[in-house]
């Protein structure tokens, strides 16, 4: 059973990525939040607990009060600490190559997928 979190603070992305879900395999439970700040808490306070740690983690780089490269940043400080290995997956509508090369230099960082995600992108994370 696999656990998405996705992180993003536009509700018709939230709405993209579940009917897109449903149409792969890549996970059985998602948990759809605006808010990147509640999501490290919320690992931080799961962090011994590997059954409840999400398998992926999208989050979107530009968001107002505390973004992706806020998210990164703590996230970088606690993921040594976690029992399970989480994909981090950068979901952004920037094509700036710089945000490209940043998000590259964070080792837990996955992939940079840009906006919009298609079935494809998921069926392609399902056979890695």
């Amino acid at each position: 059973m696999s656990k998405l979190i996705l992180i993003d603070d536009e509700q018709i992305f939230h709405k993209i990525v579940q009917m897109t879900l449903r149409q792969t395999e890549l996970a059985t439970q998602a948990t759809y939040c605006s808010d990147a700040e509640l999501v490290l808490e919320y690992l931080e306070e799961q962090g011994m607990a590997s059954n409840n740690l999400p398998d992926y983690i999208f989050v979107d780089l530009y968001m107002p009060r505390f973004g992706g490269w806020d998210f990164l940043e703590r996230f970088q400080n606690i993921y040594p600490s976690l029992k399970k290995n989480i994909c981090i997956y950068i979901v952004s509508s920037s094509i700036d190559p710089r945000d490209i090369d940043r998000s590259k230099s964070y080792p837990f960082v996955t992939k940079f997928i840009s906006k919009p995600i298609m079935k494809e992108v998921f069926e392609q994370i399902t056979l890695n």
